[in-house]
């Protein structure tokens, strides 16, 4: 196949050249531990290496021209377009997702640089009225937006091509230079998006994807004086020690959540059903906006709680390859042995297993629990898992407060007819979005994406990282001077 040539042929893409290790990492298939290539192990002196060739970089990046900027990215998209199955293919077979979950995140990727491409005509500035203060009658002036300069961007498994294009899109279209740290576990995909971007035309040194595991090279890459942002998406125990490491940098961090969907008693309960199933099970449940707690009205709990079995029971799970399959494996076998004793925890505590529960190696059934105590690990932290919680609440007012009563705040869904109820909830949720009618797991790639309290802090999304990437330079001239 054409576009493996170089990324199976055990390399990485380094300022700009494909280059291999002395060391590897084994990239396996977690549905069958089978080995799929090796990618190398980078050192530290390579990742310095980088960062190095980074510093040049960024001053090309910066002075390319807007235009430039638009048709690489543009060009990129075509390449991954062109080859898409191929990239599906990739995502699936390294990952957790079906080829059909793989297929819909190669489709968002190539919006995703698009996007970036029709931003990067909009780093705009604005005039600014001097005059507005007494010293100011005889100055006119305005601020424009100018790059950072280096990214170093920590990338997680769950969507290894399409986050790590929200990260390298924004950055290219904004000017900077960005080196790509992916995920261990599904570096492939990272590298096909260099490949991509290699192809286009991509200047030498504002991009590299530098394999290799975080202990080795990860504090390189978050210490690193030159480096002046790090965008990263995965862990909250991660982020915050990223956050205490990191120095005077800017912080970009989307770190998981604990999302929760409200159903009313008004609510179309066959649909929410479908949309929360959907929601709660979708790459084996390791979504940060996957549905995890769901809180219905008493009035409606009985009907929403049997449709909601119905449609799980529904979920076919097996091999990610066949177009039939609806979940795969969890992306480890020591992440579906966790999942597992969770649930044990939460039944010995006192809550009802209604559905699953089941493991098999990497594989864990969809799984639907009622009742679970609030005190309980799966209640308060994020299962990143297929499993969903159900409970029932008198009314709207006890959904909000249990809603909020976690340490996260990514997202959220309500499903009512109540437009008075809706905003009742929309504003007094304590997150970064809100789904009305819809189940959590919503997102488009150009809506402001994060969250608050520890599902971390910043904005993804293309014309909101590039804001992040960029900084306003006010400029100021006085008039009249002889």
């Amino acid at each position: 196949m054409e576009l493996s040539t170089k990324v199976l042929g055990r390399e990485m893409y380094l300022a700009g050249k494909w280059v291999g290790s002395e060391k590897t990492i084994d990239v396996l298939n977690p549905q069958d531990n089978a080995l799929i290539t090796t990618v190398p192990a980078a050192t530290k002196e390579e990742m310095l290496f980088a960062i190095e060739e980074a510093k040049e970089g960024a001053k090309v990046a910066e002075a390319l021209p807007v235009h430039m900027r638009m048709s690489i990215l543009n060009r990129a998209a075509d390449y991954i377009e062109h080859r898409s199955e191929a990239y599906a293919v990739t995502i699936s077979q390294e990952g957790s997702k079906t080829i059909r979950e793989a297929r819909n995140e190669v489709k968002r990727c190539i919006q995703t640089l698009r996007l970036s491409a029709e931003e990067a005509r909009r780093v705009q500035g604005e005039t600014i009225p001097f005059d507005q203060s007494e010293t100011g009658e005889n100055r006119v002036g305005y601020y424009y937006r100018f790059p950072i300069g280096i990214i170093g961007a920590i990338t997680p498994f769950n969507d290894p091509l399409n986050l790590v294009a929200h990260k390298v899109g924004p950055a290219i279209a904004s000017g900077n230079a960005i080196i790509v740290k992916p995920a261990a576990v599904t570096p492939l995909s990272a590298l096909l998006l260099a490949k991509a971007f290699d192809y286009a035309g991509l200047p030498p040194k504002i991009l590299s994807v530098v394999t290799g595991t975080g202990r080795e090279i990860g504090d390189v890459l978050v210490t690193h004086p030159a480096i002046r942002m790090i965008s990263f998406t995965g862990g909250l125990e991660t982020g915050e020690r990223i956050a205490r490491k990191a120095g005077l940098k800017k912080l970009s961090m989307e770190l998981g959540s604990n999302s929760p969907a409200i159903i009313l008693q008004d609510a179309n309960i066959e649909e929410a059903a479908r949309a929360c199933v959907s929601g709660a099970f979708s790459a084996a449940g390791q979504n940060c906006i996957g549905v995890q707690r769901m809180y219905v009205e008493q009035e409606a709990y009985e009907s929403f709680k049997e449709q909601f079995i119905v449609e799980t029971a529904k979920y076919k799970v097996g091999d990610k390859g066949l177009e039939a399959t609806d979940m795969g494996p969890l992306i480890h076998e020591k992440e579906a042995i966790r999942v597992e004793n969770w649930v044990k925890e939460a039944v010995a505590a006192g809550a009802n297993l209604l559905i699953g529960g089941e493991r098999n190696g990497a594989f864990y059934s969809p799984t639907v629990i009622e009742n679970v105590p609030e005190h309980c690990t799966i209640a308060q932290e994020e299962i990143f898992g297929p499993v969903a919680l159900l409970y029932a609440v008198d009314d709207v007012e006890e959904a909000i407060n249990k809603a909020n009563n976690v340490h996260y705040g990514l997202q959220a869904g309500i499903f009512t007819k109540d437009i008075d109820k809706a905003f009742q909830v929309i504003h007094r949720l304590n997150v970064g979005g809100v789904m009305i009618n819809d189940s959590s797991d919503y997102r488009i790639d150009g809506m402001p994406f994060g969250g608050v309290k520890g599902s971390g802090l910043g904005r993804e999304g293309v014309k909101y990282a590039i804001q992040d990437m960029t900084e306003p330079k006010v400029v100021s001239f006085r008039l009249g001077i002889k």
